[in-house]
């Protein structure tokens, strides 16, 4: 069932992305509730004055009308009662009664609560309106105090409806009749009527205003958030690669100095990078002729160490034994040279890959028994395990056996004697191969680190196997030759596991992975596994979605 309480996920997306959006709505909002307090507040002044004027009028008017019929009555000589109540519709049409058929005030005169006379007279009114609109409380209050007015404010029934009105209230004495009360009603139609034109004025006024100041914010967060937009669009372009681009420097306002500030830091930018560029050219130039120019003059030194190697029993032992580590050492300089090549050509850009459909499983198979007694003389046993279906992929077999073999070395070379496991899994869309060992493990944030060039988790640790420092970085840049992850996770005295996930069909995006990164059994640390899981070999953008655990 929809919720429609709840705003629709573009609308909560546009409001997110749009500072535009955000400026005019909020200032349209803010216009409302401002215009309608100040509406507010004008309103119940302008009703205020209106009612007081009313009453200051009604007052004035009942006075005098009062005083006419008390003139009236002074100067009457009517004796019994027929006379009297003729008199007093006499009075009531010639002087309290408006003109006109539509009344502006009604009056109603009855006997006063107090009055004792034995002569009673008739009660009279000039409309529709009688003595049951007038309230107890004023008959009470114009019965105690007779010599003042009396004023009251309250609904009166007026044709099919009710309106406030203004009741005055007095008294007059009647020859031989006592006090009589005189009830002046005053209906606010008009007052009424005026309030409704006002408050349709303060409404539409409202309404137009807010408008306005809706256009208003629109034009004014455009002069600001376009340039802006300039800048983000001019940023992204630089990011891209396009170094060239600038923005456009208009006037000489605070958004003109932020483009002149902009440019001028993108003309920094450009220099450095052209800078470490040209920088990192050389490097890699220099590298690659140095590897290169080492080849013929180690190729004579091994062929001279080789021939003093065949004939070390012939010298004296320490001789022997230096002829021995000579060649120990020739051999791992050897595989160094050969790294440095390998990473030149991935900093040239010059590594391809020869694809061809391989079962992961034999490749592992292969790597683990090739590694068989390095993990024997270490004292670790090497556990292959393989699930579900062939896990067959698309793949330059030779850079995946690589990798495997400079992961398994690394965990065999860590995992201070303890097992070591090698799995290897497939999914649909993808194959992977975790290598766990149960040593050392990884401290936090290494995870990140280590497969820079030359990075040693304990610089004082000697590379007994006689590894270069390159191989994790040369299996980092082979896995995002075949678009795949290389990640790492690691805690200190639980061990570490290195994860490769290759997609099986070349160009595919990977999404997930088959294999879980994190164990089940390893501690977590209070901020969580997410912190220091994994680096990803693929290009930003196509890392996995959460740490995935075992269930």
């Amino acid at each position: 069932m929809v919720d429609l309480a709840r705003p629709p996920r573009w609308l909560l997306h546009r409001w997110r992305e749009s500072l535009r959006l955000r400026v005019v709505t909020t200032t349209m909002i803010l216009g409302v509730v401002v215009t309608a307090l100040l509406g507010g507040y004008l309103y119940a002044e302008i009703a205020r004055g209106l009612e007081a004027e009313r009453v200051r009028v009604a007052q004035n008017e009942a006075l005098t009308l009062t005083a006419q019929a008390q003139q009236q009555w002074d100067a009457s000589d009517a004796t019994d009662v027929g006379k009297l109540n003729n008199a007093a519709v006499d009075i009531m049409n010639q002087y309290l009664r408006p003109p006109g058929p539509s009344p502006s005030r009604y009056v109603i005169m009855s006997r006063s609560v107090t009055n004792t006379s034995s002569t009673v007279l008739a009660d009279l009114a000039s409309g529709d309106i009688g003595l049951s609109a007038v309230t107890p409380e004023l008959r009470q209050a114009v019965a105690e105090n007779p010599t003042r007015q009396q004023t009251q404010i309250a609904l009166v029934p007026v044709g099919d409806r009710s309106v406030p009105a203004v009741m005055v209230g007095s008294s007059v004495d009647v020859p031989r009749a006592g006090r009589y009360d005189l009830y002046f009603v005053y209906p606010m139609e008009q007052e009424q009527a005026t309030m409704a034109l006002i408050a349709r004025a303060f409404t539409l006024a409202v309404a137009i205003l807010t408008i306005l100041l809706g256009a208003i914010a629109w034009v004014v967060t455009r002069q600001v958030v376009s340039p802006v937009r300039r800048a983000a669009g001019v940023a992204e372009r630089l990011a891209s690669g396009q170094l060239n681009e600038r923005m456009p420097v208009r006037g000489a306002d605070d958004l003109a100095l932020l483009a002149q500030s902009f440019n001028a830091m993108a003309d920094s930018l450009q220099s450095k990078i052209g800078e470490l560029e040209g920088l990192s050219l050389v490097q890699q130039r220099f590298v690659s002729d140095v590897s290169h120019e080492l080849r013929t003059p180690l190729t004579t030194i091994r062929m001279a160490v080789d021939l003093i190697h065949e004939a070390r029993d012939d010298f004296d032992p320490a001789v022997g034994r230096s002829a021995e580590l000579l060649h120990g050492e020739l051999d791992r300089f050897e595989e160094l040279l050969t790294d440095l090549l390998e990473i030149s050509r991935f900093d040239a850009g010059a590594a391809v890959l020869d694809l061809e459909p391989v079962d992961l499983r034999v490749t592992a198979a292969k790597v683990v028994e090739a590694n068989a007694t390095l993990a024997r003389h270490r004292g670790s046993v090497v556990e292959l395990v393989t699930e579900g279906s062939a896990a067959e992929a698309d793949i330059d077999e030779r850079r995946v056996e690589r990798i495997l073999r400079n992961l398994l070395v690394n965990a065999i070379e860590h995992g201070e004697g303890r097992p070591v496991t090698v799995r290897v899994a497939s999914s649909d869309s993808a194959v992977a191969v975790l290598v766990e060992d149960r040593g050392v493990g990884l401290r936090p944030g290494e995870s990140s680190v280590v497969f820079n060039r030359f990075w040693r988790a304990d610089p004082a640790r000697a590379r007994t196997s006689g590894g270069t420092g390159l191989g994790l970085a040369i299996s980092l840049e082979d896995a995002r030759l075949h678009d795949g992850w290389l990640q790492a996770w690691g805690q200190p005295g639980v061990g570490s596991r290195f994860r490769l996930t290759l997609p099986r069909r070349a160009g595919t995006r990977l999404t997930t992975s088959p294999l879980p990164l994190t164990p089940d059994t390893a501690p977590l640390r209070p901020d969580g596994p997410d912190d220091d899981t994994a680096t990803a070999a693929s290009m930003p953008g196509a890392l996995p979605t959460p740490v995935e655990r075992l269930p």
